[in-house]
């Protein structure tokens, strides 16, 4: 049995100082109910994780981690605004796209993927995943969203597994293996809080008791194994063994998190403007330049960030109605010039960071902390004006890559490519070496960083 790794946060509320949630890493076939009583008292469930290889072929040792960012919204772009006009590298910027006209060298641009779903609100929440939560149970890894699959696989490493931020309830696309939605921090200051604040000794006193508890509490399920084992059949005794060293090795990932409650974080000084001018603006460059920076730190090599349904942007200039109100648009030139606005804001948003990643310089040779971040945006809905969930519009930046500016990806048939082959190749230059995810029919072999 090879080792896995695992992580253990609250779902509920990261800056709970006396409950803690054992996160889902994978499945062994355990049903619910028995789950809840093999850890009844541990706050949540356990499953085995899916194994996979700690290296891929095309990985080298000796450079600075890749990180990996997602930025994603509910509603998708308006199609005639977003994606250019031409193919190529040489394509004309569409006008949401603007302000990456900088980057057109290290940008991949899709067109024409999805994840080949009939239209309608509901479907987006499938963006990471390729998978609808009822349709999870006929996958290996059920729903498990991308950002998560990163997460377990860079494991204790860092201090933080992942990161999630918005501004307001998300947009559901983070999951966990066992299909439980992650969900953001979505206060600024509560962000900064779990990212840069030190613990008091009094409070690093209750984590490490809070630690020590849930320990115990293994021990005591870990005991109770040896009399179920004795009683199972051949093969739920084999279920079950593997079972057991999964808790076996939450224990060790328990012992890991002792070793970061006594290292300090590091300091980051963003001023008060991100609390004293509330506008959206502020609020989420804040956002950005705390990722950046855990990124830079190493705090983190995961971060999702997600721009809400419900968000209000009427302090943008030119936008006087809600996001959501924005895509049921109709014809009206006046709604989508709003729309337009609120995707251009975005996408400026996500420039912005880009540029702060480009300006940090990594310790190995002379790429910068942009060249080492796998950067994707996207929606699972392709359109919210028509409600279509066809057509994405995914755009790939930084990580390295052999980039290709505007491409069409419909195969000789004219169908669309899965979009989990895109995810499939993301997979692999991040180290994770697979030859499928979900619903992928093969890798995005054109978007090569050999």
């Amino acid at each position: 049995m090879g080792h896995t790794r695992l992580s253990a946060t609250s779902l509920k509320n990261p800056f709970d100082l006396t409950e803690v949630t054992i996160e889902p890493n994978g499945s062994i076939g355990l049903n619910a109910c028995e789950r809840r009583t093999l850890l009844k008292g541990l706050g949540g469930t356990l499953a085995l994780p899916f194994l996979e290889s700690d290296a891929f072929a095309k990985k080298t040792p000796d450079k600075e981690p890749l990180r990996f960012l997602v930025v994603g919204n509910p509603f998708g772009m308006h199609p005639g605004n977003f994606f250019p006009m031409d193919f190529g590298k040489d394509y004309q910027s569409s006008p949401t796209l603007k302000s990456l006209d900088w980057l057109r060298d290290r940008l991949t641009i899709i067109s024409h993927t999805d994840h080949n779903m009939v239209s309608g609100h509901g479907r987006e929440i499938s963006f990471l995943s390729g998978v609808l939560p009822t349709d999870a149970q006929s996958f290996p890894e059920k729903n498990m969203s991308l950002d998560q699959l990163f997460a377990r696989h860079v494991g204790s490493q860092v201090r933080f597994p992942s990161v999630g931020a918005s501004l307001d309830s998300g947009i559901r696309m983070s999951w966990t293996a066992n299909g439980v939605e992650k969900l953001p921090i979505t206060d600024p200051q509560q962000l900064f809080n779990h990212l840069f604040l030190n613990l008091t000794d009094q409070q690093k006193k209750l984590r490490k008791q809070m630690i020590a508890r849930n320990a115990s509490i293994l021990d005591t399920v870990g005991d109770q194994f040896s009399e179920t084992i004795k009683r199972a059949s051949g093969k739920d005794r084999e279920r079950l063994q593997q079972f057991e060293t999964s808790v076996r090795e939450l224990e060790l990932t328990l012992s890991d998190r002792l070793t970061w409650i006594d290292r300090n974080k590091p300091k980051l000084d963003l001023g008060s403007d991100f609390l004293a001018d509330g506008t959206i603006r502020k609020k989420y460059e804040a956002i950005f330049d705390m990722i950046a920076y855990a990124f830079e730190t190493d705090l983190t090599r995961v971060a999702t960030i997600e721009f809400p349904a419900e968000l209000n942007y009427t302090d943008l200039s030119g936008v006087n109605r809600s996001y959501h109100g924005c895509t049921h648009n109709g014809r009206g030139e006046d709604l989508v010039n709003e729309l337009v606005a609120i995707e251009s804001f975005q996408i400026e948003c996500l420039s912005r960071c880009l540029k702060k990643l480009d300006s940090i310089r990594v310790s190995h040779g002379d790429e910068s902390m942009l060249d080492r971040t796998i950067v994707l945006f996207g929606s699972g809905m392709g359109y919210g004006g028509t409600h279509s969930n066809r057509d994405l519009p995914i755009l790939v930046a930084g990580g390295g890559f052999k980039h290709l500016g505007h491409v069409d990806v419909r195969d000789n048939a004219g169908r669309n490519m899965p979009l989990c082959n895109l995810y499939l190749t993301l997979m692999q230059r991040f180290g994770i070496e697979r030859d499928s995810f979900n619903t992928s029919t093969g890798s995005f072999e054109a978007l090569d960083w050999s």
